[in-house]
């Protein structure tokens, strides 16, 4: 896979010789954005003509391969840190909670990841950095001016919350500017993202920052709710593209020389089918209820990533209870009606560099995905809450993210191939001209 990325970053990397020249760089990401939604936009009936600049302007990806799992917050994560999950430590959209103490809590802080992101170095080397609303950024010291993904409930108060973890007054300041009340960080519909647009478009203004990065999270949620490749997901991503065509207009007005890399997280496949591995486990007495149904104690533990299931143990070390769970699996796998693709075992799974608290990590079969708990007598299968998910395992080639990239200084009409999500991260550090050893693939010298 490496070897196949090294000749087009290479032509990417050679734009800037002995490192002496660096560019401002806007890094916009659309949650769930697959590379065809663009490639093959006219056959799919798609009007995204500021997306489709990128292919005739710049240079792009036919696929990135991302990492285990195929979910937002492990996947924005190495965008901006270069390195898998095993070492940036976001293993999964939420924390592991097996007796749900944390309300669904997210991993929302920037302390959790335990490696250099793009944000510091861009910061250390002296270049100024703003956010808006990128996964795993609350507290992130090196951006200057922050605007977080958070949420907790909804309420009101939420709203207020979010204002006292961004740089401070900031959105009051926004808000006055734009002429509307900053949306509330659990709201991820479109008409979110063009009010996200909206602050961030005022934040360059205002700012003129060295580094920004922007997420819009419409085209997932769309896609969860009817799924991918449908009428209403081609709308979603049409007013996207809009966004877009501001956000570039704006950076370029503020920065002509600036460099525009688009990104994605994820790919997305259609789902019909729900599975409750809690069921499982709980009838294989691996999970003890209380007298309410709450988990009182447990052995091993399923943590959902949509397409995906990782399986914790209490013991990790334990030989009888990893016996037991090995076998309940084996066992499960065999049956059609649980639609499991395959199941990897804790040595396949540091080798494709996943969640290092997993034993076992089982893929589901295309149409399925895996369910939360929703008690002790409900239907292990049963129809799919989503319409379409994500979450398998990255072989998977209907997984595959988006990575384009324009500028005054890059190749017009260039496609890289398919390409390691890896390798997004200190492409963009080597553009910027700053240092950033830590990722696991290199920028070329």
């Amino acid at each position: 896979m490496i070897k196949a990325l090294l000749p087009g970053v290479m032509l990417l990397l050679s734009l800037t010789p002995g490192a002496v020249h660096a560019e401002p760089v806007l890094m916009i990401s659309v949650d769930g954005l697959r590379p065809g939604d663009v490639i093959d936009a006219e056959r799919r009936g798609l009007k995204i003509p500021n997306l489709r600049r990128f292919l005739a302007e710049g240079s792009y990806a036919s696929g990135v391969v991302g990492v285990l799992p195929t979910v937002t917050y492990p996947s924005h994560t190495t965008l901006i840190t270069g390195v898998s999950p095993d070492q940036h430590g976001v293993v999964n959209n939420t924390t592991f909670d097996p007796k749900g103490i944390n309300q669904t809590g997210w991993y929302w802080y920037a302390r959790d990841i335990r490696v250099p992101t793009l944000w510091d170095a861009a910061a250390k080397a002296g270049l100024s950095v703003a956010n808006v609303f990128w996964p795993v950024s609350v507290g992130a010291s090196s951006i200057r001016w922050n605007l977080p993904q958070y949420w907790r409930t909804g309420h009101p108060d939420d709203l207020n919350l979010m204002k006292a973890l961004a740089t401070p007054g900031l959105v009051d300041r926004l808000e006055t500017d734009v002429g509307k009340p900053y949306v509330q960080g659990i709201d991820e519909t479109v008409e979110a993202d063009e009010n996200r647009g909206a602050f961030a478009v005022q934040l360059i203004k205002d700012q003129k920052p060295d580094f920004a990065t922007v997420y819009l999270t419409g085209l997932d949620h769309q896609q969860h709710e009817s799924g991918p490749d449908t009428p209403e997901a081609h709308a979603v991503l049409e007013r996207i593209d809009a966004i877009i065509g501001t956000l570039i207009a704006t950076e370029r007005a503020m920065h002509p020389d600036a460099v525009i890399a688009l990104v994605s997280d994820h790919g997305f496949a259609p789902t019909t089918v729900e599975v409750d591995f809690f069921r499982a486990f709980i009838d294989e007495k691996l999970i003890t209820l209380d007298e309410n149904g709450k988990v009182a104690d447990w052995l091993a533990m399923p943590w959902p990533s949509g397409g995906s299931v990782a399986i914790a143990l209490a013991k990790p070390d334990d030989s009888a209870v990893l016996a037991r769970v090995s076998a309940l699996l084996d066992r499960l796998k065999a049956d059609p009606d649980m639609h499991i693709a395959s199941v990897l075992r804790k040595s396949e799974i540091a080798a494709v560099h996943g969640n290092p608290q997993a034993s076992f990590y089982v893929e589901m079969a295309p149409g399925a995905m895996s369910g939360g708990f929703k008690g002790p007598t409900a239907d292990m299968v049963r129809p799919s809450r989503s319409k379409g998910m994500h979450g398998y395992f990255p072989a998977s080639a209907v997984m595959r993210s988006t990575f384009m990239i324009m500028g005054p200084r890059i190749p017009k009409g260039h496609d890289f191939g398919e390409i390691d999500m890896r390798a997004i991260a200190p492409t963009l550090a080597r553009i910027m001209n700053v240092p950033f050893p830590s990722a696991a693939v290199p920028a070329l010298e």
